[in-house]
């Protein structure tokens, strides 16, 4: 156990896939892994242990914002020895190039701070995905025929933005979405050597407005959930 996951010695395996919501961990693990079972409940972060093609894997909950993932990632990492955290999960689409349902991998996560920041002090430290899995997603979403972006992302502290200056910048130095862990989570893993990637499903849209309706999500997000277990094995 650790201070915020309670799960046992031997109940995490080394491939963690990590989305905010812990009610969509669940809906992964009822989805696509066979015999899979709880782990973790504490302040109702829920994670599950199950096995997919023969591998186990873990789906465990971030929560959202950049502070929480950065708690699990560690504990996972430190305390239960998990080797590959791959995020799963949503964002805003910033270039008229990327459609709504398609899938961002992404290579870069830039951000104006992190929980890790006041380590490199000076240092504009440059988070990075690992590129086996990178290039490992990048092949799976081809043989998948999924619609996939790969470049860089932005990982912003807030939600509610207010700064379209920022935006407008943005977009205009080729940043294909904005989210709100991956920067940590690339962070975080680097500083461990742990391997990390973000896969992202475009639910809605910066520049033109868009979103995806509720009832069409759970079909995209299945696309990004199968590029995610493929890469990681």
């Amino acid at each position: 156990m650790s201070v915020h996951i309670g799960a046992q010695h031997g109940d995490i395996a080394e491939t963690v896939l990590m989305p905010g919501d812990p009610y969509r961990a669940k809906w992964v693990a009822d989805t696509f892994l066979k015999n899979a079972r709880c782990i973790n409940e504490v302040r109702g972060m829920l994670g599950f242990t199950g096995i997919w093609n023969g591998h186990m894997v873990t789906v465990h909950g971030s929560g959202m914002g950049m502070p929480s993932l950065s708690i699990y990632a560690n504990e996972l990492i430190r305390d239960f020895g998990a080797k590959t955290l791959i995020r799963i999960g949503s964002c805003g689409g910033m270039q008229n190039s990327v459609n709504i349902r398609d899938v961002i991998i992404a290579m870069t996560a830039s951000t104006l701070s992190t929980p890790s920041r006041s380590i490199f002090k000076e240092l504009s430290y440059a988070p990075c995905a690992d590129w086996e899995l990178l290039r490992a997603a990048a092949s799976a979403a081809e043989q998948l025929q999924v619609a996939t972006h790969v470049g860089g992302i932005y990982s912003s502290d807030v939600f509610y933005d207010e700064r379209p200056d920022l935006n407008e910048q943005m977009t205009r130095h080729g940043i294909l979405a904005v989210e709100m862990e991956a920067a940590e989570l690339y962070t975080v893993a680097a500083r461990h050597g742990a391997r990390a990637l973000a896969i992202l499903t475009v639910s809605d849209h910066l520049v033109t407005g868009e979103a995806l309706p509720s009832e069409d999500r759970e079909r995209s997000f299945v696309d990004m959930v199968e590029v995610a277990l493929s890469a990681a094995f």
